[in-house]
């Protein structure tokens, strides 16, 4: 057969492909091309092989060297690459392996902690071509997980929020709106946090998910979100339900998730009594994951309920903020996780009497937090206020509290915030401040939703102290 091809030569490439490529594959493709030029067995083997012999090529049964594939290749009219290109399916294959290894560590770095390491990674799979729409899509989910425990919780939306256009997988949505209320309930949106929470719920009931992992994560998440914006019996109600359906699971951070988030709303309510044994569990239940973060975050969290007990259990959650601080050196806590755990341990060095070292960890939360967390930094000003108190130096006191109440007035309406204010108020009172205390008192009712008259008349009369 005659051709205007120049003919192929061998290369030292060439040689090594020929030596490793599947000889089943690179025999069918040889069969091929002769059907398509029209020729006989014998016609393609010439005067170079036996017909006996290219039958055994293209059967799989005999490798070609390079040099006979060269000649086959000129015989045939085609390329040389064409008998040697890589199987597209085991390339693919190979492919898509290897981004999905990529992404396994990627959630490993986001499990323990790492997750600028894991952002790292996960930007750079998404930089390639030819990235499998499924393997895109989890890549996704995972990088806007990154940016929510890196704090960046405006981009985070986004990534959800996009996410949620281009996905119809029910699960997936399913997750993708769990993970965007809880974003939209960090950044302090708690009607959009609702809106989202509750269709999610609607999913989660069509697809008969209510008492699986994912259904107990987004209800308390729904839950947190609805007690934040006020809704606390029902939040509680949701809570307990939740509770109720991890019990008769196995997954320890379904489990971790519903005894935790019931802990913060019961501890939210005054109960501390009941806060503290559902915390820990959920750490019991964490200690057998790899949340490394997330156990940090919970250590902390139980810190805080001991405290809050009459009397305090300041040895048990000194020891809690100790080993949470441990935790957080090894998996890329937040700025905001680092600030919490010193302000904790900040408030057991003042109710054990060294007030050099709380006001220094009080300090140093408060300078790494006044560009960050306009809550915690407030939180700071008022314990160095009652550090000042210790060292009765009242005059300081007040000023602290003052400033507090400045911070204090650019957070949201929340319950936290309300909590806040109520101390703050109760402070200023006792030293002396009455016009600060009121106006801290009504700032309160505000932020419960409670009318101005609702506040206890009585304040005005209280006597001055100290």
């Amino acid at each position: 057969m005659e051709t205007t091809r120049e003919p192929a030569q061998v290369t030292p490439d060439l040689r090594v492909r020929a030596k490793n490529i599947d000889a089943a594959l690179v025999g069918g493709r040889i069969k091929l091309a002769r059907q398509r030029a029209g020729l006989t067995q014998g016609e393609a083997a010439g005067d170079q092989m036996s017909t006996a012999y290219i039958s055994r090529i293209e059967a799989g049964q005999r490798r070609a060297s390079a040099e006979l594939l060269v000649a086959l290749a000129n015989r045939l009219g085609c390329d040389p690459e064409e008998l040697l290109a890589p199987d597209e399916d085991v390339a693919a294959r190979e492919h898509a392996a290897r981004l999905t290894l990529e992404l396994d560590y990627a959630e490993l770095d986001l499990r323990t902690g790492q997750a600028a390491s894991a952002l790292a990674r996960l930007d750079a799979l998404l930089d390639e071509g030819d990235v499998p729409a499924e393997l895109a899509a989890k890549a996704r989910f995972l990088r806007g997980q990154a940016l929510e425990s890196n704090g960046q919780l405006a981009a985070a939306i986004k990534v959800f929020e996009d996410l949620l256009i281009a996905s119809t997988d029910g699960l997936f949505l399913i997750r993708t709106l769990l993970a965007l209320s809880r974003c939209y309930r960090e950044e302090g949106d708690l009607a959009r946090a609702c809106e989202i929470g509750d269709r999610a719920a609607g999913l989660v009931s069509a697809s008969d998910l209510e008492g699986t992992a994912e259904g107990i994560q987004l209800a308390v998440t729904v839950a947190a979100a609805h007690f934040e914006r006020g809704d606390v019996n029902f939040a509680l109600r949701m809570c307990e339900r939740a509770v109720a359906s991890a019990e008769l699971l196995e997954s320890p951070i379904a489990r971790a998730s519903a005894y935790w988030n019931s802990s913060i709303v019961h501890q939210r309510q005054g109960n501390v009594a009941d806060a503290l044994p559902l915390a820990q569990r959920a750490v019991a239940l964490l200690e057998q994951t790899h949340d490394a973060r997330s156990m940090a975050r919970l250590r902390s969290q139980l810190g805080l309920l001991q405290l809050a007990l009459d009397p305090p259990e300041v040895e048990g959650a000194s020891l809690n903020f100790d080993r949470a601080r441990e935790e957080m050196k090894f998996n890329d806590a937040s700025p905001y996780d680092t600030g919490r755990n010193e302000l904790g341990r900040a408030r057991c060095r003042l109710l054990v009497g060294d007030v050099e070292e709380a006001e220094r960890l009080a300090e140093d939360c408060f300078e790494s937090m006044r560009e960050n967390n306009l809550m915690l930094s407030a939180q700071a000003l008022t314990v160095l206020g009652q550090i000042a108190i210790a060292r009765d130096d009242t005059e300081r006191a007040v000023g602290h509290f003052r400033r507090a109440l400045v911070v204090l007035d650019g957070v949201g309406a929340d319950r936290e915030a309300a909590q806040l204010w109520f101390e703050l108020a109760n402070l200023l009172r006792e030293r002396g401040a009455i016009e600060e205390a009121m106006e801290a008192f009504r700032r309160a009712g505000a932020s419960t939703g409670l009318m101005p008259s609702s506040i206890p008349l009585t304040v005005r009369a209280t006597p001055r102290s100290g």
